[in-house]
């Protein structure tokens, strides 16, 4: 079975920092693109970043450009996602999610595939 499991979640001050882990299993995360997700309650979800073409392009979400790294150890078979200068509008369910394949991915509000595989999710949330 194809599995993504998340850790990293947690409780953060604004201002504060948290990464986030997304350990992948059946398939090679250079296979494909991986992106991370994030819904809040009452919010619709987010993409909020994407690594794919090995690794070699990211692409982010204007909410979040500037302030998250996605990035891929290619190696460990894991996908990043560090968070700095958090917000307290950034509390939500992060989702791990991976669509596989060539050009599955063309950058946040472009041509998409959609997902093959989520993980579980895990809570991040920011205090003020």
């Amino acid at each position: 079975l194809v599995r993504l499991v998340e850790s990293g979640g947690g409780s953060v001050q604004a201002g504060g920092s948290l990464k986030l882990s997304c350990a992948a299993s059946g398939l090679a995360v250079s296979s494909g693109c991986v992106a991370w997700f994030r819904q809040a309650p009452g919010k619709e979800r987010e993409e909020v970043a994407q690594v794919y073409r090995g690794g070699g392009s990211t692409d982010y979400a204007d909410s979040v450009r500037g302030r998250f790294t996605i990035s891929q150890d290619n190696a460990k078979n894991t996908v990043y996602l560090q968070m700095n200068s958090l917000k307290p509008e950034d509390t939500a369910m992060y989702y791990c999610a991976a669509r596989w394949g060539f050009r599955t991915c063309s950058g946040i509000g472009g041509r998409n595939l959609p997902v093959d595989n989520w993980g579980q999710g895990t809570q991040v949330t920011v205090s003020s």
